[in-house]
């Protein structure tokens, strides 16, 4: 049976990820499935491989003579009118993004009463009757079933919809274009799917994929139709460019952490440190003004939906509850910042022991059966820890302590409750709340170190899953459940002191060991504050994320993500010990290049054998001569992209088209959107063997102004953030990119690189791996 593109994709992962595999045996396989046929010198670690499917998205303005022509037509009340339209577009993708997050919300809590309120009636029946295992079962059978539905969701419809989303996000606004990252059926299968995995009890929250369902609104809502659904509504059309997409998604994404936190300054910052790569002043007022819609919005909703209209306080799909009467003292700074650190280094460790898991998944559970079985198999240990963790805490509490709809005897004698349930019998949101505001006493030692060591091992083990998840949640959980710990433990120590608090310990927790984990500070502070609703705490949470940042300071697990996914992203900095390193030596021959005046024949032959999205055009092109150790390929006249030419093939836009002058004055910019994002491939387009003799002038439609940079330019140059971004946006030449050597690697005499193949354009090319040893640290490669 033939291998399936995606099978042969996981196939060649394992390939190169076992450690069993010989060099030749790699080299091979290699040979065997790329199609430039490029070897392998020398094995290297699987996640500085860069994958063959991920393209560049086209964030450079094409400036020729097409869109200059509809510049010029554009009056001071047309660039108006854009504007508004561009604030309703702002403020559509803030409502849709609230209701969104309400549905989400609603169902996960219908759905998770039901299942808790089903298992109760049972357990207080076979506490008497001696049938507890009946009550355990239906707990495992309704978590597998509704994991199960989740998995296959991602599995079997959209993969792209599996994980919080936010390192696809992050990519797609850096510039790469993920494949399905922002399809109307990757929002619907998220949705179903991040409801289905909540109320499956997996360690998830629902946090971390409202950014990413908020960027797939954005991303719909600005095209003014959806491909998926073959609708076209014929607005905003104007949008439909990588650009305009670019700057909405951002929006979307900050609207879904207001959302998700009640925070619409934070989902600002977050999309600014974490997201977007392209930023200006308009932008940060409309993507707050979107922020802020999507909260309303989603408060208004709350409000009739728990029956109190209009009652604005339910701004996200968290509520942290009051933290108003809580104040701290200045002697405990240094205990936060010990708790900081804590969180650093366990926030550290989870992303190391996840970083092995998923490694370990891409070598052995590739296969489809697989993908969907583990989740219904983790879902079944979350049960079975949850409920074995009950039985054996045995954590038993008065019921004055708490409300009625709270209480679930279990193994408590008459008049007493687990307080345990509060923890395992609830979800995520309800218990972090619980470890926030319980009263001092309500949880023993045990039940939260057991509850927090088993719960850190099940975070790392789901995150990682084919289902739609997110990280917030669980990581609040593990720092409030340490952070409390610590909290008590300060009371042990300073008895009868209204300042220890456990709950301002376990908020102080919270945020170190999430701030461990992703890696965020100034975002993630301000998140945190606006869902607590407490100014004052600010100090205490920007010392333990920093301290955290500091102690854990290797790479956030998106950005691990991002690294193991092969996504050719490009950092905020040049590599480190990279100032030795120019544009000569990173850019490499040959060059694909196209004349001003080129046949169809040969372009058609070139699209359909290169990969490319972009190609420099040239003039006076000759044989290659050899100039010293260098080779010319002619003038530099401009750059013309992949899906450019595909239109003009499509439109029969050549000189010896007897309506050529008039279909080439008619030609507009529209004409190059109608297709946007799906353009026809190469081998859609119908050409006749006369017309391969025809020219095409490609003059009228390249861009005449790209960036470009002096072969003897340094990476580090003055501004050095702008010189490396500058080398994203370089289309000279289609070729090698040299991945420049690591410190360690740099300090030796032989140092092995890497090399990757690129087409800077503005369009990052399909990545071949290529390694080479290099000799000497001054050799030119």
């Amino acid at each position: 049976m033939a291998e399936t593109s995606s099978e042969r994709e996981h196939l060649l992962a394992s390939e190169i990820g076992s450690t069993n595999a010989s060099e030749d045996d790699l080299s091979d396989s290699l040979k065997d499935r790329h199609p430039n046929n490029i070897s392998i010198e020398h094995t290297v670690d699987p996640e500085r491989f860069l994958s063959t499917k991920y393209e560049s998205l086209d964030y450079d303005i094409t400036e020729n003579i097409v869109h200059l022509r509809e510049e010029k037509k554009q009056t001071y009340k047309d660039v108006a009118k854009m504007q508004a339209v561009r604030w309703v577009v702002s403020l559509m993708i803030g409502v849709l993004t609230g209701l969104v997050a309400s549905f989400i919300d609603f169902s996960v809590e219908t759905i998770s009463a039901f299942k808790y309120s089903t298992i109760k009636q049972y357990v207080d029946k076979c506490i008497e009757e001696d049938c507890i295992y009946i009550p355990m079962m239906i707990w495992l059978a309704y978590n597998a079933l509704f994991c199960l539905i989740a998995s296959c969701l991602v599995v079997f419809i959209e993969p792209c919809a599996a994980g919080s989303g936010i390192p696809q996000i992050k990519c797609f606004l850096n510039g790469v274009k993920i494949p399905h990252v922002v399809r109307f059926k990757t929002l619907v299968c998220k949705v179903i799917g991040v409801t289905c995995a909540v109320s499956g009890g997996l360690a998830v929250g629902k946090e971390g994929p409202m950014i990413h369902s908020g960027a797939v609104v954005a991303a719909g809502i600005s095209q003014g139709r959806s491909t998926s659904l073959g609708l076209d509504l014929k607005i905003f059309e104007y949008f439909r460019t990588d650009t305009e997409k670019r700057d909405f998604v951002s929006g979307g994404a900050a609207a879904g952490v207001a959302a998700a936190f009640g925070a619409p300054v934070g989902g600002v910052l977050f999309s600014l440190e974490e997201g977007a790569s392209f930023w200006n002043q308009a932008l940060t007022w409309r993507i707050f003004f979107t922020s802020m819609i999507s909260t309303f919005t989603l408060n208004i909703m709350n409000s009739y939906i728990k029956h109190r209209p209009w009652d604005l306080s339910y701004p996200g799909l968290i509520n942290f509850g009051s933290f108003n009467a809580l104040t701290y003292s200045g002697f405990e700074l240094p205990i936060f910042v010990v708790m900081g650190a804590l969180g650093g280094i366990l926030g550290a460790l989870f992303n190391f022991i996840n970083h092995k898991l998923t490694l370990f998944r891409l070598r052995y559970m590739y296969y489809k059966g697989a993908q969907v079985i583990e989740p219904v198999v983790v879902s079944i240990m979350t049960a079975t820890f949850g409920f074995m963790s009950i039985y054996i805490n045995n954590d038993c509490k008065p019921n004055s302590e708490t409300t009625e709809e709270m209480r679930v005897q279990f193994f408590c004698d008459d008049g007493f409750y687990s307080s345990s349930t509060n923890l395992f019998f609830d979800t995520p949101e309800s218990s972090v709340k619980a470890l926030f505001h319980a009263v001092a006493g309500s949880f023993n030692v045990s039940t939260l170190a057991s509850y927090t060591a088993g719960y850190f091992f099940l975070a790392c083990w789901t995150y990682g899953l084919s289902v739609p998840s997110g990280l917030f949640i669980p990581s609040l959980l593990i720092g409030a459940g340490w952070g409390r710990l610590v909290g008590i433990g300060v009371a042990a120590i300073f008895p009868d002191q209204e300042w220890a608090d456990p709950g301002k310990y376990a908020l102080i927790g919270a945020a170190a060991q999430l701030g461990g984990i992703v890696r965020m500070t100034i975002s993630l502070t301000v998140i945190i504050v606006e869902a607590t609703g407490n100014v004052t705490l600010g100090l205490p949470i920007m010392l333990a994320l920093i301290t955290a940042k500091w102690f854990g300071d290797w790479e956030g697990i998106y950005d691990m993500h991002i690294h193991l996914q092969s996504v050719p992203v490009l950092g905020w900095e040049p590599p480190n010990l990279s100032s030795n390193i120019n544009a000569r030596e990173v850019m490499s021959h040959p060059v694909t290049v196209l004349h001003i005046k080129e046949k169809v024949g040969d372009i058609v032959d070139l699209l359909k054998k290169e990969v490319h999205n972009g190609f420099p055009v040239v003039d006076n092109l000759e044989s290659p001569q050899l100039s010293g150790s260098h080779r010319t390929f002619g003038r530099f006249r401009g750059t013309i992209l992949r899906h450019q030419l595909i239109v003009l093939l499509k439109l029969k836009v050549w000189e010896e088209n007897s309506d050529f002058i008039k279909l080439q004055s008619r030609l507009q910019m529209s004409d190059f959107r109608d297709n946007y994002p799906r353009y026809p491939p190469i081998h859609h387009i119908s050409i006749s063997p006369i017309e391969r003799n025809y020219t095409l002038n490609l003059e009228p439609f390249m861009n005449t102004a790209p960036y470009t940079v002096s072969e003897n330019m340094n990476v580090i140059k003055n501004s050095a953030m702008q010189t490396w971004h500058l080398y994203a946006l370089l289309m000279l030449v289609t070729g090698t990119v040299q991945k420049p050597p690591s410190p360690k690697q740099a300090r030796g005499s032989h140092v092995t690189t890497c090399l990757y193949n690129a087409c800077h354009v503005a369009v990052r090319a399909k990545c071949a791996v290529k390694c080479v040893p290099v000799e000497g640290e001054n050799e030119k490669h």
